[in-house]
C-alpha cells in the first residue's frame, strides 16, 4: 500500500521544500495539499468536525504554489491536491495551472476536487450555494475541451470556451488523475462515476458499507470496477485501519499530518514511517 500524507501548509509551518525532500527521503508515496483562499471573519457555517475552526483554516498556502515548490525538490514524490474548490477558481486560469503543474512534475499530479462547505467563502467568489456541484461539473468539462489533444470548444450552463491552442497538456491523455472528495452519498458517487478515476473517502470511515454503493454507480455508468480508485483521505493511521483497507483492495492511503513547525512535522513523519 501506498502511504501519502497532506498537511494543511501555512506560513508557520514547515515549508514545502523542506517537507517534500524529507518525504521523498523517507520513501512516502505523495503529498496532498488542501486549499482555502480566505476564511470570512463573519461566518454562519458550521465548521464539520465541530467545535471552532482551528486557526490553520485562514492561514493555507495556496496549493499550486507550494506543489510546484515541492516538485522542483523532488523526482518521484507523487502531488495531489485535496481538495482543490474547482468552483471558486475561474476554469480556464485553472486547468492552465493543473497542466503546467502535471506537465513540469513529469505527470506526477492528482486532481482531488471537492464542493466545499464553507457558505461565506464561497459567496465571495460569487459562488450560488444551491447549484455548486453543477458549476463544478461544468467546469470540468470545460477544462478537459482545454486539455483536449486538438482545439475542442466548450458551451456549458455556467461558461464556455472557444476552439483553443491551449498547453501544455497533462501528461495523461485528456485529463490528470482525478479524484473527488466528500461524504458517500448518491449525487458525490454519480459524479465520481461521471467524470473522476476514483474517490477521496475524507477520514476513511464506513467504506464497508459505501464501497459497494459507489462500484454499483460505477459500473450502471458503463465503466470497469478495476478502474476505479479509492483513496482514504487524512486518516490517523492504525495497524488494523491499514490493514482494513489493505483487505478493501485499497492501494493508497493519504495520512494526516498536523500543521506544526518543522520539528513537530518530522516528529510525526518518524512515526508514520513504521507504516510504510
Amino acid at each position: 500500500m501506498r502511504i501519502a500524507v497532506t498537511i494543511f501548509l501555512t506560513d508557520q509551518t514547515i515549508t514545502p521544500v523542506r517537507l517534500a525532500r524529507e518525504l521523498e527521503e523517507r520513501g512516502f508515496s505523495g503529498l496532498y495539499l488542501p486549499e482555502h483562499t480566505h476564511i470570512p471573519v463573519e461566518r454562519a457555517t458550521p465548521y464539520p468536525a465541530g467545535g471552532e475552526l482551528p486557526p490553520e483554516y485562514g492561514r493555507t498556502l495556496d496549493p499550486f504554489v507550494a506543489l510546484g515548490q515541492a516538485s522542483a525538490v523532488t523526482e518521484n514524490l507523487h502531488l495531489g491536491t485535496g481538495i482543490t474548490l474547482v468552483a471558486q477558481r475561474d476554469p480556464i486560469d485553472l486547468a492552465k495551472q493543473i497542466a503546467t503543474l502535471d506537465h513540469l512534475s513529469g505527470g506526477r499530479f492528482t486532481l482531488g476536487l471537492g464542493y466545499g462547505w464553507n457558505k461565506e467563502e464561497a459567496a465571495d467568489h460569487g459562488v450560488a450555494w444551491a447549484t455548486r456541484r453543477e458549476l463544478v461539473r461544468d467546469r470540468m468539462a470545460l477544462m478537459r475541451a482545454l486539455w483536449a489533444d486538438q482545439p475542442t470548444s466548450y458551451k456549458g450552463e455556467f461558461g464556455s470556451v472557444k476552439a483553443s491552442y491551449a498547453f501544455p497538456k497533462p501528461a495523461r491523455n485528456g485529463a490528470p488523475r482525478t479524484l473527488v472528495g466528500g461524504a458517500a452519498g448518491p449525487k458525490l458517487f454519480a459524479a465520481v462515476a461521471e467524470y473522476a478515476d476514483g474517490w477521496l473517502p475524507i477520514g476513511g470511515r464506513g467504506l464497508t458499507e459505501s464501497l459497494p454503493v459507489l462500484r454499483r454507480a460505477w459500473e450502471d455508468a458503463g465503466r470497469d470496477v478495476r478502474d476505479l480508485q479509492i483513496v482514504p483521505y487524512a486518516v490517523l493511521p492504525a495497524p488494523g485501519k491499514l490493514a482494513h483497507y489493505a483487505e478493501l483492495g485499497i492501494e493508497e492511503v493519504v495520512l494526516q499530518l498536523p500543521p506544526a513547525d518543522e520539528t513537530g512535522v518530522l516528529k510525526v513523519l518518524d512515526e508514520y514511517a513504521s507504516y510504510l
